[in-house]
């Protein structure tokens, strides 16, 4: 019973995976099939790095279930949240990967969660097999690269406040499942001003 259990998350959990690269770009059912084959289904706790800083990356990852962060350390220990990764978003140390140098950043779980994880040698090895995983690789850089320059924008132009209401209507939901302090990193703000902000607000304080 266990195993049927499994074996029909694992079929369901696939046919997720198909469901977010078609959304991005046209994938044929055997190359579909393909990139299903290099990747691997693994569960990571909450707390737990999929890429530590100073690590030279070599997989990426899918999300199925779960929630997680990038964020950078400063020679004083402080944290710097760079962006929140919920389900259905593809996880990797992209510049550091593709040069294969050490990380500049960590990418924790902030919840348990499920990924398929890809080896980046067995993503090279059908990189250039058929023309819809260039087409895929295109939309994946191009959306983060128009994510890089909106928060760009927001922190060059809008204030705290403002910059927090965006957060709120990019990441619906997310608010009540990531702490105050996380979200006060990510916006470049103490937690003390973030909970000036949403009793201003009216949001209620999650700690």
């Amino acid at each position: 019973m266990a195993y049927l259990l499994l074996a029909k998350q694992r079929i369901s959990m696939a046919e997720q995976l198909i469901q977010a690269i078609r959304k991005l770009a046209d994938i044929p059912k055997g190359e579909a099939n393909r990139l299903l084959n290099i990747s691997q289904l693994k569960p990571i706790k909450r707390g737990e790095l999929f890429i530590s800083e100073g690590q030279i990356p070599r997989k990426f990852a899918f999300i199925h279930e779960g929630l997680f962060r990038y964020y950078y350390v400063d020679d004083k220990g402080s944290e710097f949240t760079k962006g929140f990764f919920p389900e259905n978003s593809f996880l990797s140390s992209y510049s550091a990967m593709i040069q294969q140098k050490p990380s500049h950043f960590s990418i924790e779980a902030l919840e348990d969660a499920t990924i398929s994880v890809v080896k980046y040698q067995d993503w090279q090895g059908i990189l250039s097999t058929h023309p819809c995983w260039q087409s895929l690789l295109l939309a994946l850089i191009e959306k983060a690269f128009i994510k890089k320059e909106s928060r760009e924008r927001e922190f060059l132009l809008f204030d705290a406040e403002k910059r927090y209401r965006i957060f709120l209507e990019n990441y619906p939901g997310l608010n009540q499942r990531i702490k105050q302090h996380l979200i006060a990193s990510y916006l470049g703000i103490t937690s003390v001003a973030l909970s000036r902000i949403r009793r201003k607000m009216g949001v209620v304080n999650l700690g």
